[in-house]
């Protein structure tokens, strides 16, 4: 007999098939291991992109960046939403985050009345296989020609770690300084900020209150699937796998 839920509340915003079928499966792996697998079922929620109070709060941190330049250059910063790479083979087989991530870039910017040139690029690739571009650094070569300002945001990153404090703020800093760019700032990860707590508060009421298993969209898995684990989960919840009430 089920007698709890668990609730798998992935803290990234966009969907990306590899991190969560992963953890799930891990996690009933070692449910299995502890003779724990029919003592709960499992809801998920999967994917929060376009979510108002989720857009509210990156928009703040950026409003709260740009305050860091000049006058004569704040109207002219140009916004790097910088989002961890995927390899193109992911890509290819139609993994959904990079639509989900882009989705997020555009409500950011729509809730900011499109205030500012932006661009969405990418980082934290590795090996010789192709992966996203354009490269967040690269771009930010190129910008240093031309521009002076540039303003970062960690778009897929909902805390500080190595990505921000180190990649950003450091390794392409010093890409950026060496391009020419004056004026580089990056824009705060959510980490505690009160806003993102109160919408990830609201993610989880909405998710609750709807009596959704799942969003519909996680069980499409991509065309070109062949792992049979995929979107497999354990004692899944009483519910339904239907569109989300709002469209996030």
């Amino acid at each position: 007999m089920v007698l709890n839920v668990l609730l798998h509340f992935h803290n990234i915003h966009n969907f990306h098939a590899q991190q969560v079928d992963l953890l799930l499966i891990i996690y009933g792996e070692i449910l299995k291991q502890k003779n724990l697998e029919n003592e709960f079922s499992w809801s998920i929620i999967d994917r929060w992109p376009s979510h108002p109070k989720f857009i509210d709060a990156v928009s703040k941190t950026i409003n709260d960046a740009l305050v860091n330049f000049s006058d004569e250059t704040r109207d002219d910063v140009i916004i790097l939403f910088s989002a961890h790479s995927l390899p193109l083979k992911t890509v290819f087989k139609g993994d959904q985050y990079t639509a989900e991530v882009a989705a997020t870039v555009f409500h950011v910017m729509k809730n900011l009345n499109f205030s500012h040139k932006y661009m969405l690029t990418w980082q934290s690739q590795v090996g010789r296989i192709p992966w996203l571009e354009p490269q967040t650094d690269k771009v930010l070569e190129d910008l240093g020609k031309s521009q002076a300002s540039v303003l970062i945001v960690p778009i897929a990153f909902t805390t500080d770690h190595i990505e921000t404090l180190s990649e950003i703020d450091i390794e392409f800093k010093a890409v950026a300084d060496k391009s020419g760019i004056k004026e580089y700032y990056r824009a705060k990860a959510l980490n505690d900020d009160p806003l993102a707590i109160e919408a990830l508060a609201s993610i989880i009421h909405d998710h609750i209150k709807s009596n959704q298993r799942h969003s519909l969209q996680y069980s499409f898995n991509c065309p070109s699937c062949e792992n049979p684990l995929c979107r497999t989960i354990l004692n899944p919840a009483e519910g339904t796998s239907v569109k989300p009430l709002e469209p996030y």
